[in-house]
């Protein structure tokens, strides 16, 4: 795989289920891509796709002229740019983008530390694995508009990007879309158990909700994912936690209640309190099957989506 020269040298942190196949969208692209994770196994992967692997956080952020961070939680991102010295490295004139669901104030405060005329990014995404394999993502980028005008040719090799506004709103943008999604699959696994309980087959619930008012991306994508009793373990109820937090602090903003996204966080964490937060995220809808003795299994094609053909 070639790189091209004429492209901005490229850093990528955090090689995770979504990190690594979106590095490997930027390699294929013809990038030169240095490339680090904690984890020995995720970096010779990178490095098996044409990565060249760095010794440190600091270290790919000193070589590189656009550095990309994609990390679980917030105290990751503070752990890789301020402990392991990320941020102090950025050289001047880079920019660092970071594709985490994060906290706002912390991409803020860390873009008042920032050296001088490195610029910051926040473009936290959407889509899940099967969209960060296929380059099918959205995502949400909030900055300056010159450093944005610099982050988007290369964002949009991982899919759609949407310019959301001053540094931070793409964070915004990313939780409420977060925030629907939790509502929406809450929701969906009361519906099955509302129809089934009274006489509906599931198939016809799932078929008549795919094609009404009901529909939804979590009623499309994620509801195999119930069928198929995996309950999608490449997002985590653990990380459902953590946006649903971030979400209570945004919360602090609005002067009214938000009844909806509380509910939605109080039975995630029931979820969470009954299975454990690294199972897959759609456990909040078997807490609806175990409760009413009822099952969502259904015969089908059910192919995870980080399975399906590139």
């Amino acid at each position: 795989m070639s790189t091209d020269v004429s492209q901005p040298r490229l850093g990528f942190v955090g090689l995770g289920n979504m990190g690594l196949p979106m590095c490997r969208r930027l390699l294929a692209a013809g990038h030169h891509v240095t490339t680090y994770d904690l984890r020995g196994d995720a970096l010779e992967a990178s490095v098996a796709d044409g990565a060249v692997a760095a010794t440190s956080v600091a270290d790919v952020a000193a070589r590189v002229d656009i550095l990309l961070t994609s990390l679980p939680e917030p105290p990751h991102v503070e752990a890789a740019m301020r402990r392991d010295g990320g941020l102090a490295a950025l050289r001047p004139g880079s920019l660092w983008i970071d594709l985490t669901t994060n906290r706002r104030a912390l991409i803020e405060t860390f873009a008042a530390e920032a050296p001088p005329d490195a610029g910051v990014v926040d473009s936290p995404v959407t889509g899940a694995v099967d969209g960060a394999r296929t380059g099918r993502l959205t995502l949400f980028a909030g900055g300056a508009d010159a450093d944005l005008d610099r982050a988007v040719p290369v964002l949009e090799h991982l899919g759609r990007v949407i310019r959301c506004g001053p540094l931070g709103t793409g964070t915004v943008v990313k939780l409420v879309t977060n925030q629907l999604w939790f509502v929406h699959a809450a929701a969906l696994g009361e519906g099955f158990a509302l129809g089934m309980a009274n006489g509906v087959a599931l198939s016809v619930l799932h078929d008549a909700i795919c094609d009404s008012v009901g529909d939804s991306f979590v009623a499309r994508r994620d509801a195999p994912s119930i069928f198929a009793g995996h309950y999608d373990p490449s997002f985590t109820l653990a990380l459902c936690l953590k946006d649903l937090g971030l979400l209570a602090e945004l919360g602090g903003a609005v002067d009214a209640e938000l009844p909806l996204t509380e509910a939605a966080h109080r039975v995630f964490r029931d979820a969470g309190d009954r299975y454990g937060t690294s199972v897959g995220e759609l456990h909040v809808a078997k807490r609806l099957e175990d409760d009413a003795g009822l099952s969502f299994r259904l015969d089908g094609e059910w192919t995870a989506p980080w399975e399906v053909p590139v």
